[in-house]
């Protein structure tokens, strides 16, 4: 069972991730945006985040920044979500550090899929 931090301020999204998590064994850690999700991820240590690009507070670029940055968050595998298709969005955030990019809408098994992969290389 992996420990799974979504970061997501989409109440209705954030939920639907978790049920999926859930169901699949894992226990579930949330936070509704970039700045929660630093602290969190800091005091929990999760096995793999999920986490939004455009949230209030702190973005997703500056989350992973931040985590990335911190001894304690640094390897800890890391996924966004986000609806931008832009492809400087997707060559900052592996610039950073993401491990992978599923862009909204995107189905529940590509994401099971996604994280399957960064938790059972």
């Amino acid at each position: 069972m992996a420990r799974i931090l979504i970061v997501e301020d989409e109440a209705p999204l954030r939920a639907n991730i978790a049920r999926l998590f859930v169901a699949e064994g894992h226990a579930v850690l949330e936070a509704a945006d970039g700045a929660a999700g630093v602290e969190i991820a800091i005091r929990e240590a999760p096995d793999l985040i999920v986490c939004d690009i455009t949230m209030p507070a702190l973005d997703g670029f500056g989350t992973l920044f931040s985590l990335r940055e911190n001894v304690t968050t640094a390897r800890i595998p890391f996924i966004f979500l986000t609806a931008s298709t832009r492809t400087f969005d997707r060559k900052w955030g592996f610039e950073l550090g993401a491990d992978d990019f599923l862009t909204k809408p995107f189905r529940l098994e590509d994401l099971l899929a996604a994280v399957n992969k960064r938790l059972n290389p």
